[in-house]
């Protein structure tokens, strides 16, 4: 069991949450569900708490009520190698949901994600400023992360 989990607040869709999820990610599945009993607050025999593992990471969701929404102040990012796979997660993702910029999305349960290349903290991280800047300039203008347009670029072609 890992020492961090994150615990995500739902109104009543936690278990189809964590269905969509494990279905996207490789290496996932549903782990534990809780269901409500007779002291409520839930109906009985509803899902209270559902416990999932996404590429080996664990998470937590709740049916908790309609209290609380999800913000852009959290994120979870995933980290993609390929364009294949930036287009493949965006989709994936943002089905019901929106591509918001710079590779940030929400999905269709208001939770937010960031689907980023592995390439991108190197190419921002560049000691040039001037590279820098065109690699921010060229993704500012993104909704989706176009690795080939953020190394266009970075080489200055």
């Amino acid at each position: 069991m890992q020492k961090i989990t994150p615990f995500l607040w739902f109104d009543t869709q936690a278990e189809e949450a964590a269905n969509f999820y494990v279905s996207i990610f490789k290496n996932s599945k549903i782990l534990n569900i809780s269901r409500y009993g007779d002291a409520g607050p839930g109906p009985k025999g509803s899902v209270m708490t559902i416990s999932f593992e996404l590429d080996g990471h664990e998470f937590t969701a709740l049916n908790g009520g309609p209290q609380f929404k999800f913000t852009e102040a959290i994120s979870f990012t995933v980290i993609c190698k390929t364009q294949e796979e930036v287009d493949d997660f965006s989709k994936k993702l943002t089905d019901g949901g929106q591509e918001v910029a710079c590779g940030w999305l929400k999905d269709k349960y208001g939770l937010c994600w960031q689907i980023t290349p592995e390439i991108l903290p190197k190419l921002l991280g560049d000691p040039d400023p001037q590279t820098v800047d065109r690699v921010m300039q060229a993704m500012m203008k993104m909704k989706k992360i176009d690795i080939p347009a953020l190394q266009r670029a970075y080489d200055n072609r």
